[in-house]
């Protein structure tokens, strides 16, 4: 994998989850720097980071509960509910590296490189499926 340059990019962490490029997920978003995240998003590109957490059980994880691979991801649709919540409907796009947390007491964001995918050889990967 090869990395390109860094951007940042508000952070949405996940739990007991993992979003790949190409998947369409919907989320339940109750926290409030999450939701704060999501309306930062939809005001501004529609894309959020999208990383799982290393304990699910934690409610305000520390930088270093998580991951530091994820998804760049587009917000196709946001619903707020009536209790507070927020269903969002997202489709993850491309692999992220995170190179390090920006300070920001409103939500959880992040400066990130795409990761890109590097194709080996065709023959080789042909033998492998073959077993």
């Amino acid at each position: 994998m090869t990395s390109a340059k860094s951007t940042s990019y508000p952070v949405l962490p996940l739990r007991d989850i993992v979003v790949f490029p190409h998947m369409v997920v919907p989320l339940f978003v109750g926290r409030d720097k999450s939701v704060r995240a999501l309306e930062e998003v939809m005001a501004e590109d529609r894309q959020i980071l999208l990383s799982s957490q290393m304990d699910a059980s934690v409610d305000d994880p520390a930088d270093d509960g998580i991951y530091r691979t994820g998804v760049l991801a587009n917000v196709l649709q946001l619903l707020k509910l009536p209790d507070g919540t927020v269903k969002v409907l997202v489709e993850g796009k491309t692999r992220v590296a995170i190179t390090k947390f920006v300070s920001n007491p409103s939500f959880f964001e992040a400066e990130a490189e795409v990761l890109h995918e590097v194709d080996g050889d065709q023959s080789v990967t042909e033998a492998l499926v073959r077993g």
